[in-house]
């Protein structure tokens, strides 16, 4: 047996480690997130006045992240509370029953009858992973429609559950609208019986929102189609500046009678972005069988992660339930999207004044926290090169990152990077605005760069 140990011993050691086989040689790195190319390269670059319209989360018009009032009044209501596990329960049921009530009715007849089975997500991704796992388990052959474009993880997330998708057409790249009529005949030619993932405010990427009429289309025509609607909720409120107008379009399924699955974020209309509190709820018959939906849902997420982090789920039950901070973020809400609404309408203003031949008015037709602005790769790509502005390649500006110090800039290097005719680019009239040749100079040594022949007094 000594001999054997030590036969073994010497033949591992005698083994060259450069010949040996790596268990993850066949790993290769993953494609990057759209999204989180764009941050990655907004700060790698050195220039002290660059801008980043790729975030999807709320900035101030310093251009800075925001801690709500209501977070503050919720957070000292809570801080003495003890997170015990015999609390947790109690705090995720009341997020479940305060989060059904912002997207049905407080007054509807599900939450009266308690027709729905909830539980608390990891944000609006970890309640679109469960509901795919939901669906690949019950329904194991079907497929998700999503609109065409849509959130560029959509795809992710139900691919990594195994369920194929494929696209409905939602976007006009020539109004820059909804291009309803193909969406009609899509929906139309869909199976009986399909998954259709839905945003039902402030769509991301484009901003472009059905009307209430045609959500009332939209809704007879999948109910006689039988199809699932399943509503990705992750910008209530930044539409409309009203979180009840903002639900409208599922009031509209609801009063239809469909079946719904929603899946709610807090992370951007609270401003809650890093404690990733969500919701993910299905509409049932009747109590018994929500009982047994939210068994299966929870036995999904238990495999996953077992249960959120309670200390931000507390801080929305909070909000959400007491009145007085629930009317604080009421008024937040609204003071978020007004500003964004602003910079939509001066950053249009802008454009039209500097003689853009272009039309810009989908600017303030788009809603919510972006716009679908119409740029090309090509010139996303001059923004960023040569003015340090950075968005996705798709050209979705993240209004929220726009400001009244920088819309003139933006605005400006827009018209340049767009101008069809180069006598009427902004930097051959140089002497129209101060020119400030030290400009990201420290940061870019002898680096040539257009943005230097612009007044960038951000």
């Amino acid at each position: 047996m000594i001999i054997s140990r030590f036969l073994r011993r010497g033949i591992s050691t005698s083994t060259s480690p450069t010949r040996r086989r790596s268990w993850w040689d066949h790993v290769t790195p993953a494609l990057k997130d759209p999204i989180n190319a764009v941050t990655d390269a907004f700060l790698a670059d050195p220039c002290p006045y660059k801008i980043n319209l790729g975030v999807g989360a709320y900035r101030d018009d310093e251009g800075k992240p925001v801690v709500l009032q209501c977070v503050r009044e919720a957070e000292g209501k809570t801080g003495a509370t003890n997170f015990l596990e015999s609390t947790s329960t109690a705090i995720s049921s009341k997020l479940v029953e305060e989060s059904a009530k912002l997207i049905y009715g407080e007054d509807s007849d599900v939450i009266r009858e308690r027709r729905f089975a909830g539980i608390p997500a990891l944000s609006g991704t970890g309640a679109c992973r469960i509901f795919a796992e939901f669906q690949k388990r019950f329904y194991p052959d079907s497929t998700i429609y999503f609109p065409d474009p849509t959130w560029s993880n959509h795809r992710n997330i139900w691919g990594d559950a195994h369920v194929p998708d494929r696209t409905f057409h939602y976007y006009h790249p020539d109004s820059k609208g909804l291009n309803f009529v193909a969406l009609m005949d899509d929906v139309k030619n869909a199976p009986d019986g399909s998954f259709f993932l839905l945003h039902p405010c402030a769509h991301n990427p484009t901003g472009v929102d059905p009307t209430d009429e045609q959500w009332l289309e939209i809704s007879s025509l999948f109910k006689v189609k039988n199809h699932f609607p399943f509503f990705d909720v992750a910008y209530q409120g930044f539409a409309s500046g009203d979180v009840e107008r903002d639900a409208q379009a599922i009031r509209i399924f609801l009063e239809d009678g469909h079946s719904i699955g929603c899946a709610q974020s807090f992370a951007k209309n609270m401003g809650l972005y890093g404690h990733r509190v969500g919701c993910l709820s299905i509409l049932c018959n009747d109590k018994i069988q929500a009982v047994a939906i939210k068994s299966q849902l929870k036995q999904i997420s238990n495999t996953m992660y077992g249960s959120p982090p309670i200390h931000g789920i507390s801080l929305v039950s909070k909000i959400l339930s007491n009145p007085d901070i629930k009317a604080l973020w009421l008024k937040e809400v609204k003071d978020m999207a007004t500003r964004i609404q602003r910079m939509r309408a001066t950053l249009r203003e802008t454009l039209e004044r500097l003689g853009s031949p272009l039309n810009w008015q989908h600017i303030t037709n788009q809603v919510g926290m972006f716009c679908f602005s119409g740029l090309t790769r090509a010139e996303v790509d001059q923004l960023a090169k040569e003015f340090h502005i950075y968005m996705t390649h798709d050209g979705r500006i993240s209004m929220a990152g726009v400001t009244t110090k920088n819309v003139d800039y933006v605005a400006r290097a827009i018209h340049e990077v767009t101008a069809s005719d180069r006598d009427t680019k902004i930097l051959h009239n140089i002497g129209a605005y101060k020119v400030n040749t030290d400009i990201c100079s420290t940061s870019l040594g002898t680096k040539k760069t257009r943005a230097r022949g612009m007044n960038l007094a951000l």
